[in-house]
């Protein structure tokens, strides 16, 4: 029997959408204020679920569609909303994926 497979999904930023996207986030000031800094927190994040064991995806944050998700979704533009999106997305990928 095969082992369960746990599994993450993790809001992705590109470099070239971080400034816009720190314009649209309601909590932006939770966020840090440059790209290279958020890159160091998210990849040392990424390694440390990955050391656990756990199957991560990057969900790539659109600024052009994420805020229609959310107002479709009954979401503020915010962490709650990225960490829903990365989640529902991930798992879409996964079974996709099998």
């Amino acid at each position: 029997m095969a082992e369960p497979v746990s599994g993450f999904g993790m809001a992705w930023y590109r470099r070239e959408d971080y400034d816009r996207l720190l314009s649209i986030f309601e909590d932006a000031d939770k966020l840090p204020a440059n790209y290279d800094k958020w890159l160091a927190s998210a990849e040392k994040g990424l390694k440390h679920l990955k050391g656990q064991g756990i199957f991560t995806v990057k969900v790539i944050i659109d600024p052009d569609q994420f805020p229609g998700w959310c107002a479709a979704n009954g979401h503020n533009v915010d962490a709650k909303a990225r960490i829903r999106f990365a989640s529902i997305e991930a798992a879409r990928q996964f079974r996709q994926s099998n």
